[in-house]
């Protein structure tokens, strides 16, 4: 990675333009009007990709010096698909309140915050307050990246098997981030039931132990009362997303309602093999780019981002993120969909001009662009 000029400095004439003198025209207009700093800096087109190395991939706590190299292939990422400059910038501290004001106090630098690789249930505290406390996007990737991109890809599975989103149970399995994100962001887009379970079984009302995210989510889901294991609630079910890294006997699978939908996104071994889970499911689907409909959140992230600095939004919306799957699904035409493709290609151009009108449109309609 390298940071790269726009404008020449070729002789004294433009170093008194980039520099001294003549850039203090430019920070005595910003003092006066503040707002300024998103016409003459780079800071509205700018993101901090920001991680405390706790939750990296498949490979857990490994620090913030060996994240790097995924934050930096974030920001490459960024720029080749949103066209937006992101900075790598990894801490060393992984208390809430540490992490909170340090991200407050570079904010400045920033047009979007995107929040990488932060353990849960930390994740969560740490997105909440930070969007309590600044005025520009903050996006926990890990959460809802992975949900607009399931969203999408459920909503052309469902066109697929001739079903709508409110005929559908899912299970979901993993209660992390983007287990807890995937199945609100379903909630809103009117699933019909699910039942999401985490290493000790389902999530329900009554259940010793949960911690306030999971008492939300026992709030809000699994309509039915279920109880017992994962494998257990795949009986009749029409969905299995799966987020947590375990694995699903086939029976299991087997079990599950006719034209079934698996998601089995773990990385690199999902819960089950997608060979096995195409014998009992209609749609299957993997977080791995060597077989069919790869749910990838560079699908969604630069699009988002993008539509949103483009407004000079203030915060990314429930609505924004589901404006997005909408039109992530929709890029996927009717003489295009099938079984083994109802996710496009992060390398199909349509993507990301149709994630960022659909953002845009959404912010303005939230009232959260300022332009």
């Amino acid at each position: 990675m390298e940071i790269r000029s726009t404008v020449p400095v070729r002789d004294a004439a433009d170093l008194a333009l980039a520099y001294t003198p003549g850039v203090a025209k430019v920070c005595t207009a910003i003092a006066e009007e503040p707002g300024l700093v998103n016409d003459y800096t780079w800071v509205s087109n700018v993101v901090a990709v920001v991680s405390d190395g706790t939750a990296v991939l498949g490979l857990g706590d490994i620090g913030p010096a060996a994240a790097m190299p995924v934050m930096e292939g974030k920001a490459l990422l960024f720029k080749q698909f949103g066209g937006v400059d992101a900075v790598p910038i990894c801490l060393d501290c992984t208390g809430v309140e540490e992490i909170v004001e340090t991200v407050v106090r570079l904010a400045p630098s920033f047009g979007g915050v995107n929040l990488e690789d932060i353990s849960a249930p930390r994740c969560f505290e740490v997105e909440d307050r930070l969007r309590e406390l600044l005025d520009i996007p903050v996006f926990h990737d890990d959460q809802h990246g992975t949900a607009i991109v399931a969203l999408a890809a459920l909503k052309n599975a469902a066109r697929v098997t001739g079903r709508s989103l409110g005929d559908l149970r899912a299970v979901v399995a993993g209660a992390g981030a983007s287990g807890v994100a995937v199945s609100r962001i379903l909630l809103n887009a009117g699933v019909g039931d699910i039942a999401v379970s985490d290493s000790k079984g389902l999530i329900h009302q009554g259940r010793d132990g949960l911690n306030s995210i999971k008492e939300a989510l026992a709030r809000d889901t699994n309509r039915a009362g279920l109880r017992g294991s994962t494998e257990e609630a795949l009986a009749g079910a029409d969905v299995f997303i799966g987020l947590s890294g375990s694995t699903v006997a086939e029976d299991a699978i087997a079990s599950m309602a006719s034209d079934a939908i698996v998601f089995a996104l773990s990385n690199p071994t999902p819960e089950v093999h997608p060979e096995v889970a195409r014998k009992h499911a209609r749609v299957v689907a993997t977080g791995r780019s060597d077989f069919p409909n790869q749910i990838n959140n560079v699908l969604a992230f630069p699009g988002v981002f993008r539509g949103a600095l483009d407004v000079r939004a203030s915060a990314i919306t429930e609505n924004m993120k589901v404006a997005a799957a909408e039109a992530l699904a929709g890029v996927v035409g009717d003489d295009e969909l099938s079984a083994d493709y109802v996710i496009p290609s992060p390398f199909d151009e349509r993507v990301a001009p149709a994630v960022i009108a659909a953002v845009s449109t959404q912010a303005r309609a939230d009232g959260v662009a300022r332009m």
